[in-house]
């Protein structure tokens, strides 16, 4: 009885020492969480310049300046009370060089804690900085880094990229960007989301693309449009505004809310509520071998704000008339996008070349390597039906 009792325990102490277990762990206060990383043109900051003076520096070109949001929040200094501690919610540190994982070496011999990238939520990067580098150059690190989860969001900033990460407000600013992302059921200006694996897959493409912009105020920041990335050369080289981001998303059906205000005759705010939108691509071919786009649209949503009152909104032909009204603004909306693309920046941001590979896959691989160029010739065309089902609620 005993010597059974005896050989199950030793079963059991045997398995417990066999289990995996976290030999190496390190207990998260020893360690600098980053929630955010922010890349800017180099330029020293007034400290760095200050200890480089007294002999703090090392061999390297100012080509990039790294600043990392560290969370969570730390005891420091007092708050005037004896024994009494305050806290910030996050601390931004900022160092400049030409090798992302030195300067994140750097840090090591600044902080008594070193700085771990497994809780990095976003990266926004100054459209300044990537004029003069390529995306890839300023990716490389962060995508070979197996701490950085490809879930971390990309953003590209019109200003400082760190400034992107300080706010007014007592909240942490790299988490506000990624709860900001998802209000784009309310509206089609926010972009969704691009990963960090979205974006590895889209720089290996060498296809252009987009990245929803961040503009700062401040203290607070706002989406607003997007820049574009050139395939060909890795560069920024412009911007979308807030509409053709809207249009991008009408263009591939890619819209869960938002609405659409146009003017009525006597020019009037009226305002579409979307509810459904359907978008289908057709290639069209001519006998001499010439093609062409059409983008079918179709979208149902309610009246919900109608500024022209004298008007009965519940009239049948108001509706109709109303309808044409929006279809009209939609159309020149998106025609002022395929503008730019074509002539104003000659590059395809906006899905067409993702369904010509999938529609015609041994012609895409002849024309992918200068897809951009080709997109320029090819001539795009609207059809819009938008259908108002209902007028929302009122006493009309």
């Amino acid at each position: 009885m005993f010597k059974q009792r005896g050989m199950h325990l030793l079963i059991i102490v045997m398995i417990l020492l066999t289990q995996p277990g976290c030999w190496s762990s390190k207990q998260i206060e020893d360690l600098s969480v980053i929630t955010g990383l922010a890349l800017d043109k180099g330029e020293p900051r007034t400290l760095e310049r200050e200890f480089e003076e007294r002999g703090g520096s090392y061999p390297k070109h100012n080509k990039l300046t790294a600043t990392v949001q560290i969370v969570p929040e730390r005891t420091i200094g007092n708050s005037g009370k004896e024994g009494e501690k305050t806290k910030t919610h996050f601390y931004n540190i900022s160092e400049t060089g030409d090798s992302l994982l030195e300067i994140f070496r750097q840090f090591s011999i600044r902080k008594n804690r070193p700085i771990i990238g497994h809780h990095l939520k976003v990266i926004v990067i100054s459209e300044d900085l990537v004029q003069k580098a390529k995306i890839r150059q300023l990716m490389d690190f962060v995508l070979r880094d197996n701490d950085i989860r490809p879930s971390c969001l990309i953003f590209l900033s019109q200003g400082l990229a760190s400034d992107s990460l300080m706010t007014a407000e007592e909240e942490i600013p790299s988490f506000r960007l990624v709860e900001m992302v998802r209000n784009n059921f309310r509206t089609s200006k926010v972009m969704k989301g691009i990963t960090l694996s979205n974006l590895d897959a889209l720089m290996y493409s060498k296809q252009s693309f987009v990245l929803q912009n961040v503009l700062e105020a401040q203290g607070e920041v706002k989406f607003s449009g997007a820049g574009i990335i050139k395939g060909e050369t890795g560069h920024w080289i412009g911007n979308l505004d807030q509409n053709d981001v809207e249009s991008i998303a009408w263009i591939k059906g890619d819209i869960r809310g938002g609405s659409l205000k146009a003017y009525s005759q006597s020019n009037d705010s009226v305002t579409y509520e979307i509810k459904s939108v359907k978008s289908k691509i057709t290639l069209k071919e001519t006998d001499d071998k010439k093609i062409s786009f059409h983008v079918a649209i179709e979208s149902t949503g309610r009246l919900i704000e109608n500024w022209d009152v004298d008007e009965d909104s519940s009239e049948v032909d108001y509706f109709k008339e109303l309808e044409k009204i929006f279809e009209e603004k939609l159309t020149q909306q998106i025609n002022a996008l395929i503008n730019k693309m074509q002539s104003t920046y000659k590059v395809e941001v906006a899905g067409f070349g993702d369904w010509f590979s999938i529609e015609r896959p041994h012609v895409w691989k002849q024309i992918k390597d200068h897809w951009d160029e080709e997109f320029t010739r090819i001539p795009v065309t609207i059809d819009l039906k938008l259908k108002i089902t209902d007028f929302g609620t009122t006493s009309d």
